[in-house]
């Protein structure tokens, strides 16, 4: 089968059934690879930059050999098998509805007047301090946590399971996975953790900016500011302190008609970022809707470039 009609299959799948908490999910078993393989590395060599280099170019390396052996496995006991196998790696990869379920749920709790289930709720999806947060700033999280997810957790794996198939998602999902485990600004991950963040930052690179390019176009389709999303990504996108969440973020702050940014607590001490995007109307709980609405239908159209794109290309 084409590896086309696999990711399409894939997100079909996923946007049916989400990620059920009964299925045994690869990333679980790529965390648990990195921090043995962390206890390993950091005993044998003693620079922990090296350390946190080696770790993560072995979980990766892993990752896809791996993947490519139970891929080959598969298909020699029939290429319908093959396929099938195929298929649900993939999809394994992919979040869109996880990522509207959680954000939802936030809605919903906030739409029953229940802030407390709303922040508890949100404290699901982002790594802010939620504890204190009123409405504008529950709000505010779930669009910036849906904004840049769209990203880590939809468009940058569509890109790479185009580009490659079911080992080419994982390779990413193992890069992803290590930024999320070592990819910490503290004493025990600032050098360690140096290569899987750079190594995050360099795999979302294309994926952030081609999505964010194609938030205009869902935003025209869902009658939203196309145009103010254009000029807002042009104009803040490059303020975010992360290379690539500011793309994303800066593109639906815009298509929103919102403000995004401004100040968060993480363990109790203040981050400021920079605001992106122009207050033309203030945050509501229905932006979250929206946000979830611009995610699915930029996410088809990302989807429909790249196929488009991987078509031209092997003609």
């Amino acid at each position: 089968m084409n590896i086309g009609y696999q990711v399409i299959a894939a997100v079909v799948i996923d946007q049916l059934i989400g990620d059920p908490r009964w299925f045994p999910h690869p990333v679980r078993l790529i965390g648990r690879l990195a921090v043995k393989l962390e206890g390993m590395f950091r005993s044998t060599i003693r620079d922990p930059k090296a350390a946190g280099l080696v770790t993560a170019l072995a979980v990766v390396l892993v990752t896809i050999l791996g993947t490519y052996l139970i891929v080959g496995l598969s298909r020699g006991i029939h290429p319908m098998v093959g396929d099938l196998v195929s298929i649900l790696i993939i999809y394994t990869g992919l979040a869109a509805r996880d990522l509207v379920k959680h954000s939802t749920e936030v809605w919903a709790a906030l739409n029953s007047g229940d802030m407390e289930e709303a922040r508890r709720r949100v404290g699901m999806i982002c790594g802010r301090d939620t504890h204190l947060l009123d409405q504008t700033e529950v709000v505010r999280a779930t669009v910036e946590s849906v904004a840049e997810n769209m990203v880590d957790g939809v468009t940058a794996p569509l890109f790479f399971a185009v580009l490659g198939g079911p080992v080419g998602i994982m390779a990413y999902k193992a890069v992803s996975t290590l930024d999320s485990t070592f990819g910490y600004k503290n004493e025990r991950y600032l050098e360690f953790g140096w290569a899987s963040a750079r190594l995050d930052d360099l795999a979302a690179y294309l994926p952030s900016r081609l999505t964010s390019i194609l938030v205009p176009p869902a935003a025209l389709i869902l009658r939203q500011r196309a145009v103010n999303s254009i000029r807002i990504f042009l104009r803040d996108r490059a303020k975010h302190p992360s290379p690539n969440a500011g793309q994303s973020e800066a593109a639906i702050a815009g298509a929103l008609g919102v403000q995004l940014g401004g100040l968060s607590y993480y363990g109790g001490k203040p981050s400021p970022k920079p605001e992106l995007g122009d207050p033309l109307r203030p945050l509501a709980p229905n932006d979250i809707l929206l946000t979830n609405r611009l995610m699915l239908a930029t996410s088809w159209i990302t989807l429909l470039v790249l196929i488009g794109f991987r078509v031209w290309v092997t003609c």
